[in-house]
C-alpha cells in the first residue's frame, strides 16, 4: 500500500519543477513519467478508499451510498 500523502507532496513537487520549465528535456521527460505514475497510485488509493467507505455505511445489511452533496455541509 502506499503512503498517499507521501505520494501527493511528490507529485506536487514534480509539477512545481516542470511549472518552472527550467529542466532540461530528459528530465522534463523522466519527471512527466514519474508524476504520472503517482497520480496513478494516488487515484488507486482514493479509489481504495472510497470503497472502505462504501462498506462502512450500510443500512441493514444493504450499502446505502449516497452521492456527497456539498450544500449538505452548508
Amino acid at each position: 500500500m502506499i503512503d498517499f500523502e507521501k505520494s501527493l507532496a511528490e507529485l506536487e513537487q514534480l509539477v512545481a519543477q516542470l511549472e518552472k520549465g527550467d529542466l532540461p528535456l530528459e528530465a522534463s521527460l523522466t519527471a512527466f513519467e514519474r508524476g504520472v505514475t503517482l497520480a496513478q497510485q494516488c487515484q488507486a488509493a482514493l479509489k481504495e478508499a472510497e470503497q472502505r467507505v462504501n462498506i462502512l455505511v450500510q443500512k441493514n445489511g444493504q450499502i446505502d451510498v449516497q452521492p456527497y452533496n456539498e450544500s449538505d455541509t452548508e
